[in-house]
């Protein structure tokens, strides 16, 4: 057990902490703008990392070309779903918040299926990236370079957000978080925002996926675990904080990252759960949270 070891295992944990932030992001941006838990979350990186794998196999595009694109695709299946079963839970005048967990819980079960029907149950990969291969070097710590350009590109998403929180769509997302009745006195389209609020949403996971793509496998339950890390990653963060989704993932990844160094590989989540009981005892409204 060297120093170089430890700090190229924690410095790969960092960069697989960004992705989680990224996918706990658009989880807690939809939670934050009108509380409604997205249990289809973990899906929706699953049909990233599928659209990319698919495009590739059409195409040749390599998955960092593809990244606009899976963008654009995921924040329009976002507005869909809004649209077509958000909209409607959130109209129900009874029971509303187990309405909207049994939507979101039933669409993530038929993703699931649906996946499995069309793309067959067993493990794809993508191989032939553009940056396969290719490592950063720095005496003896040796990094993957396509892990680098992922958690780069997720620190560009979030000073993207970052960006839109300072524009008008912005303050107007900022003011239906506050209050969502209030913002129609002002002439703001609650339901414009919602669904604009769940398409970003949607794409943060659909960038997230694009990468993961680039070094991770691929198969209809590839979203599972993702989804549970971004359960405990908007927890720990705080419920609707950007910033403690950010800070949070990072912090997870390197948990996750030495737990597998220091115990089995197998036991590498034992040290997230235990970070999040204990600032769940200490702190219960997360690191950033307000609630």
């Amino acid at each position: 057990m060297t120093a170089s070891l430890i700090t190229q295992v924690a410095i790969g944990g960092l960069l697989m902490g960004l992705i989680y932030a990224l996918v706990a992001a658009g989880l807690s941006l939809i939670f934050g703008l009108m509380d409604v838990v997205n249990f289809a979350h973990g899906q929706l990186l699953m049909l990233a990392m599928f659209a990319v794998y698919e495009i590739h196999r059409a195409t040749g595009l390599d998955p960092l070309i593809q990244l606009p694109i899976v963008a654009a695709l995921l924040f329009l299946i976002g507005v869909a779903i809004y649209r077509g079963l958000i909209a409607r839970a959130l109209d129900v005048r009874f029971n509303t918040g187990m309405v909207q967990v049994f939507v979101t819980f039933g669409l993530s079960v038929f993703l699931v299926g649906a996946a499995q029907l069309i793309f067959g149950s067993n493990f794809e990969s993508i191989n032939n990236v553009l940056l396969s291969g290719s490592i950063i070097s720095v005496g003896q710590i040796v990094i993957p370079l396509p892990q680098v350009a992922a958690g780069l590109i997720c620190l560009l998403a979030f000073a993207t957000l970052m960006l839109i929180s300072r524009t008008e769509f912005g303050r107007a997302l900022e003011a239906t978080r506050e209050d969502r009745d209030a913002v129609a006195l002002i002439g703001i389209d609650r339901d414009r925002i919602f669904s604009v609020g769940w398409g970003i949403g949607a794409a943060l996971v659909g960038i997230a996926g694009a990468m993961l793509a680039m070094f991770y496998y691929i198969s209809p339950t590839v979203g599972d675990n993702f989804a549970l890390i971004a359960y405990v990653t908007v927890a720990l963060g705080g419920f609707g904080s950007l910033i403690g989704a950010l800070v949070a993932g990072l912090l997870i990844g390197l948990v996750e990252a030495l737990t597998a160094l220091f115990m089995d590989p197998s036991l590498k989540q034992v040290g997230i759960f235990a970070i999040y009981v204990l600032v769940l005892m200490l702190r219960p409204r997360g690191l950033f949270g307000r609630l």
